[in-house]
């Protein structure tokens, strides 16, 4: 490899036209030198200019004209030098062929690779220091090399810092895997051991359960039999004591109607009756928190308990155990879900007589409004104080499933037992879930609530205009739905129902609710 010195003494020799070793050197009075046939081109080139531009001699490095062209003479000296370098050039090419590799050469000159250009990050000869990269940053290639094996070293020790890194983490992960496989391996033992148990634990509540109601309704039955009976005796009494009064008021000897009447017993008060105490919801009511809660989680961990009857979706697999009190609904397509929905749908009308003064049925029955004054001819009847409404039907065991239209929010609606009391509640507009005997959905005009024992449970879902009710009366599960582009479930009551649930609605100022009917 040529030295520094040696480099730029030879980049001295290189004619700035053609970029080759002077062939023929010659001087311009300037003092820059350049091969005898390169400047005779370049001015030839000039005297070639388009006509009416004026012809003159410059120097092609530094711009200075002549106006009559210089007289070029041969440089001797540089000429010497140059011939020189020429061979030791080619002293130097013929020792060496056979030692520098194709790679080695530049590919455009066919020189020896010598610098290298960081600009250009690339390793160039001598000639592409004059041509290409003058003005480049040029280092030699040590130089250049240590820094690269600077980075590298650095490059380096990360990659082998983040390869330890990583199979810290995958023994980890084993070690994680493991442990995931023996907790769900004795999570699944666990679960198993606490559901036998819980069976075997319902199935002796079922069986305790079962006989207290019968106990209690042998006692019941035991007093209605004797009261029965106790009736059956006096009324063979009574019998007696009538026969024999008419058959004395019949007498027409008046003496011996005297002497007859103080022989006449008087008629004895009855024997009192037994109490009878047989209330399901009392009976019901020690257990329902238990089985309510037990609906709850087993249905709820169930994704196709919302509606019995439409079969899971595709791909649809069992929660993780943990996740099991977590309400994850899965909603079908629009049609499927709501088809399956409306073949339990009940036609609903008002009841007329439970409805508030202030709220104006329309023919049918099957449109309720808030007026702004009391509706005029209302029939007497058990109305509500709050503006409140019941449907005629009532629905027991089985599934049922009914819509409703509203014209804004500030509208409950729900189910509740026929004894949902007709009084203003103390602090309430409205009664519809401030006891356990009613379930309620509240549309509000950001959320919905849903009231129960006086509880609310705060719901963020968009408001619907058009909503659905589904009642599974066996399973103890009430669902809302909201109805739009597509079915979506709002939320679900799970309790024990033990009374015939009528549908009510509550309306405020100006708003409208109406029975959505199907043939």
């Amino acid at each position: 490899m040529a030295s520094p010195i040696s480099q730029k003494l030879e980049e001295k020799l290189v004619c700035s036209i053609c970029l080759e070793l002077f062939r023929v050197p010659v001087t311009l009075p300037c003092g820059h030198n350049f091969c005898k046939r390169c400047i005779g081109d370049h001015w030839d080139k000039q005297k070639q200019a388009p006509a009416g531009s004026e012809a003159s001699y410059t120097c092609p490095e530094c711009r200075r004209g002549f106006k009559q062209c210089p007289e070029l003479e041969k440089n001797v000296t540089l000429y010497s030098v140059v011939e020189l370098a020429r061979d030791a050039d080619a002293r130097g090419s013929a020792t060496g062929r056979c030692e520098v590799a194709p790679g080695e050469l530049c590919p455009q000159h066919g020189r020896p690779l010598e610098l290298y250009c960081q600009d250009e990050r690339r390793c160039i000869c001598c000639v592409c220091t004059v041509r290409d990269c003058q003005r480049h940053r040029r280092v030699l290639f040590e130089e250049e090399r240590a820094k690269k094996q600077t980075l590298l070293k650095v490059s380096l020790e990360k990659a082998q810092e983040e390869s330890e890194r990583i199979e810290l983490t995958m023994k980890e992960l084993e070690v994680q895997t493991q442990s995931i496989k023996d907790s769900s391996e004795e999570l699944k033992a666990g679960i198993q051991s606490k559901f036998t148990h819980l069976r075997k634990a319902l199935e002796d509540f079922q069986c305790r359960t079962v006989a207290s109601i019968e106990q209690e309704q042998v006692v019941a039955l035991e007093h209605v039999e004797r009261n029965w009976n106790l009736l059956k005796d006096r009324l063979d009494v009574l019998g007696q004591h009538r026969e024999r009064v008419q058959s004395l008021l019949a007498c027409p000897d008046h003496r011996t109607f005297l002497q007859e009447f103080p022989l006449l017993p008087p008629l004895e008060s009855p024997e009192a009756l037994v109490p009878v105490q047989f209330d399901v919801a009392a009976v019901v009511k020690p257990i329902s928190e238990i089985l309510t809660d037990l609906s709850r989680l087993l249905l709820e961990a169930s994704p196709g308990s919302v509606v019995p009857k439409v079969p899971d979706p595709a791909g649809q697999g069992p929660g993780h155990p943990q996740e099991l009190a977590v309400k994850v609904v899965a909603p079908l397509p629009r049609c499927q879900l709501r088809a399956e929905l409306l073949k339990d749908h009940r036609n609903l009308t008002f009841d007329p007589k439970t409805a508030n003064k202030y709220l104006e049925l329309s023919k049918g029955a099957r449109k309720a409004k808030h007026s702004p004054s009391p509706v005029p001819g209302l029939e007497q009847g058990p109305r509500f104080e709050p503006w409140q409404v019941l449907c005629t039907q009532s629905y027991g065991p089985g599934h049922h499933y009914w819509e409703v239209k509203i014209s804004s929010h500030s509208i409950i609606l729900g189910v509740t037992y026929r004894g949902l009391p007709r009084e203003q509640q103390q602090g309430h507009r409205f009664n519809i879930g401030l006891d356990g005997g009613s379930w309620g959905l509240q549309v509000r005009e950001d959320c919905y609530l849903a009231w129960h024992k006086g509880r609310a449970e705060k719901i963020q879902e968009q408001l619907y205009k058009n909503l659905g009710v589904s009642l599974d009366y066996d399973k103890g599960l009430l669902s809302f739905y909201g109805l739009g582009e597509r079915t979506q479930l709002i939320h679900s009551f799970h309790s024990v129902f033990t009374e015939p649930l009528y549908p009510v609605f509550w309306l405020c100022e100006g708003r409208v609710v109406t029975l959505c009917q199907r043939d």
